[in-house]
């Protein structure tokens, strides 16, 4: 087993340089500091915090990264359906199945290499990852599998998997539900802006209202990070100067805190503002009215994640993205305004 003494040996630096490398020291010169993850990457070398759980090449488990986990609503029951769905997925392949959960900071005290290798992670499904996040950037050049939850590589990696919907053109489906009801003067209420999905999900409302005639550009957009307190405060000071007839929003969360504020300020729902969401999640058919909303199978998705991942580290993977269906559900959330013409 290679040691830290083989890593500094071959590397040309003393074993306490290799240590403060390894833990991104800033101290450590970034030349040193990237000599020594090369050495240690080509050496296979892994600090002893977790033993290697096999002695073969293919270890039979897989991992989720989940970042920004604790910032989930508990009113949000999508990332307990996804890891159901990885779990599921793994057993039957027979693999074990472990969760890590990182944030922003820790993403940048740590690259996704030696958080992977530290762990003896040989494959992992990343869920949360934003396409700023340091993580994302550094995935491209590395060699250890992984699946991505929602997210789409520009240019398509071999080692690089994604499981997700056409979000585009789900909010597109979704805009065009509105508009066809006699909707014009739609607001939008979007998640993070350097969200993957929240691009493509803004990107599919644009196209269905240029598609249809109206303008997109000057239209309010805000951004509330998929929660449900940022979209009811935003909601809230926009409605109390304006009156859309409807607001599209990019998660059912969202959608909740829009109504909320709406009827807080004497508004009905669907008769003075109608509202779409995202997700089909727990909360949007226990709302009053229900959310009418895109359902997507977020079990589903781990579960696809879990095959794809392990098709990706036999090397047997001909295609590296994976779309599953969506489907719109209409409940009663949105006025029909072309039988008041």
């Amino acid at each position: 087993m290679v040691s830290i003494k083989d890593v500094a040996k071959k590397a040309g630096v003393s074993v306490g340089v290799v240590s403060k490398a390894l833990n991104n020291y800033p101290d450590v010169g970034e030349k040193t500091k990237q000599r020594v993850l090369e050495t240690a990457n080509e050496l296979e070398y892994s600090p002893n915090r977790v033993a290697r759980m096999l002695s073969s090449k293919k270890n039979s488990a897989i991992s989720l990264i989940s970042s920004g986990f604790e910032e989930n609503d508990q009113k949000d029951n999508n990332s307990f359906e996804l890891f159901k769905g990885i779990y599921f997925g793994s057993q039957q392949l027979n693999l074990d199945f472990s969760i890590y959960f990182t944030d922003s900071f820790k993403q940048e005290e740590q690259s996704y290499v030696q958080f992977c290798r530290e762990r003896n992670i040989g494959g992992a499904i990343l869920q949360g990852i934003r396409l700023d996040d340091p993580f994302f950037k550094e995935m491209v050049d590395t060699e250890v599998p992984c699946v991505l939850i929602d997210v789409l590589m520009d240019d398509p990696q071999p080692c690089v998997g994604s499981v997700t919907i056409q979000n585009r053109e789900a909010t597109k489906a979704l805009t065009n539900y509105l508009v066809e009801k006699g909707h014009k003067d739609i607001a939008i209420m979007a998640g993070t802006k350097e969200a993957y999905v929240n691009e493509e999900r803004l990107s599919g409302v644009e196209e269905a209202l240029v598609e249809s005639g109206l303008t997109f550009e000057d239209r309010p957009v805000f951004y509330a990070d998929f929660d449900d307190g940022e979209a009811y405060e935003k909601a809230k000071t926009f409605l109390e100067t304006h009156r859309p007839t409807a607001f599209v929003c990019f998660s059912d969360l969202m959608a909740y805190g829009v109504m909320r504020a709406a009827q807080d300020l004497g508004l009905s729902i669907p008769e003075d503002l109608s509202v779409v969401g995202f997700d089909d999640s727990m909360i949007a058919g226990m709302t009053t009215p229900g959310i009418t909303t895109v359902a997507q199978d977020f079990f589903e998705m781990g579960r696809q994640a879990a095959q794809l991942l392990n098709r990706i580290v036999d090397g047997e993977a001909d295609e590296t993205e994976v779309y599953l269906n969506y489907k719109l559900l209409e409940r009663e959330s949105v006025k029909d305004l072309t039988k008041q013409q």
